[in-house]
């Protein structure tokens, strides 16, 4: 064979052995995260082998493998929050979010770690990453035993000066232990425990949105703290009246009687005065129907488009009404954003990912500032004159001033249902409180006395 000869085959052999890599790199880099994700990958039926742990924010485990098996040790206490890891029925919350990071990678998908290890003359059994939360449980207990009173309610509480989410809970909820036993059971259930209503249910905000209202009012300079608003009894407009809850009326009040005593009326009018054109101004503002930047899925909020809101439509919105529908997350962001000066901080779950040569840690941020400072100062001072002597008494705590709202949302599925947004201290915010009770009634009644039971713990936590 002549020189000649053998350099082509040889030229032939190096293009063969790089298409080969190439073809490997693709497989393995390019697309393999894909592939593992796949659920027709072989490879999810040891989904819990070798995966990393879940934990809370002092260290406790929440998800932990135990030789083959996925186990969850506070059980239903973190369900919606941390999900499943299921060989049959996949993964959800937490599992789901951070499947890739939790997941054990073997060398067949993770090259460049086999180097390292080869280098370093580590080889082992590999392990997934550790995800530690933001989660603290016993605000988490003290939250999921407030709203367990009751047949389905949802609740979340974090800390506005950074958005970390302290506690999560939806009712009813499930224990994912029992997951692949009760699966039929959990789907075909009414109450839908399967259902994360903390951050997918959508309701009306009802009066908890007149925070938003009052603040757009205020920062767009339609009303002042002085204005005065009178409340017979309804609000005509067109062939629409407005009413207060048991057709009350609250004579003639300035902006914080009217805030404290939750005149529908009052808020109907203030809804007016600020047009179509402002309110939707300010709904982009606050991100209303936009994505929700978390570490796990959030509903969008509904919103009517702007062409069908006339004049009925938005005096209704102006106290939560009509087809605005959202999310207890986003009235908890809400809350957090008048706690915090006006600017909304990005909601996170995740403190920080421990695992592999580097850890991950999450840095807060800010998402908006849909009002100004001095905006947020005086619907402070409105939310605190609720709790002192309006609807909100409920709240009180001794020695703590609460800021608060209330809400009654009517519905076309029954009853009421009972809302409470609130932070405290008033005057240095630690704890936002955003709570929903499906079809009780009065968000003073049923949903304020919760908030406050677990802004009290949540304080108390706070300062430990």
């Amino acid at each position: 064979m002549t020189d000649r000869a053998i350099a082509r085959l040889a030229a032939i052999f190096v293009v063969l052995f790089a298409l080969l890599a190439l073809r490997q790199f693709w497989v393995q880099v390019v697309i393999g995260p894909k592939l593992a994700e796949n659920q027709y990958n072989p490879r999810h039926s040891q989904i819990a082998t070798g995966r990393g742990s879940i934990l809370a924010s002092n260290g406790t485990p929440l998800a932990v493998t135990r030789g083959e098996k996925r186990t969850y040790p506070q059980g239903a206490l973190v369900a919606q929050a941390i999900g499943y890891a299921s060989s049959r029925y996949g993964t959800s919350g937490l599992e789901d979010a951070f499947d890739r990071v939790l997941t054990a990678h073997t060398d067949a998908v993770d090259p460049l770690t086999q180097l390292r290890q080869i280098v370093a003359g580590t080889q082992g059994a590999p392990r997934g990453a550790d995800v530690v939360t933001t989660l603290d449980l016993t605000i988490q207990s003290a939250l999921v035993a407030g709203l367990s009173r009751h047949a389905r309610a949802a609740g979340i509480v974090l800390d506005p000066r950074t958005g970390a989410v302290l506690a999560l809970a939806s009712i009813p909820s499930y224990d994912p232990n029992q997951l692949d036993a009760r699966w039929t059971s959990l789907l075909k259930d009414p109450a839908s425990p399967l259902l994360d209503r903390s951050t997918a249910g959508l309701y009306p905000p009802g009066s908890t949105f007149k925070i938003v209202t009052a603040a757009d009012a205020l920062d767009a300079g339609v009303v002042t703290p002085q204005s005065t608003f009178s409340d017979n009894g309804g609000l005509r407009i067109g062939n629409f009246t407005v009413h207060n809850d048991e057709e009350e009326t609250t004579g003639t009040q300035d902006l914080a009687g009217a805030f404290a005593l939750s005149s529908n009326v009052d808020f109907a009018q203030i809804a007016l005065k600020i047009g179509v054109d402002t309110w939707f101004e300010y709904a982009a503002k606050w991100g209303l129907g936009q994505p929700v930047a978390f570490d796990l899925p959030v509903s969008r909020d509904r919103l009517p488009a702007k062409k069908d809101v006339y004049a009925g439509i938005l005096a209704q919105l102006g106290f939560g009404q009509a087809s605005l529908l959202v999310t207890p997350m986003r009235m908890a962001l809400i809350g957090a954003t008048v706690a915090r000066d006006g600017t909304t901080p990005r909601p996170y779950l995740v403190r920080r990912i421990a695992g592999g040569e580097t850890g991950v840690a999450t840095r807060p941020e800010t998402i908006a500032q849909p009002i100004t400072a001095e905006t947020a100062h005086e619907v402070r001072d409105l939310m605190v004159q609720v709790v002192k002597r309006g609807t909100g008494t409920a709240a009180r705590l001794p020695g703590v001033t609460v800021a608060g709202k209330t809400g009654t949302a009517t519905n076309p599925h029954g009853r009421s249902h009972a809302w409470f947004v609130a932070f405290a201290p008033a005057e240095a915010p630690r704890v936002v409180v955003a709570i929903v009770i499906e079809n009780v009634g009065y968000g003073g009644t049923y949903a304020a006395p919760i908030a406050r039971d677990v802004l009290r713990v949540a304080l108390a936590q706070s300062r430990s």
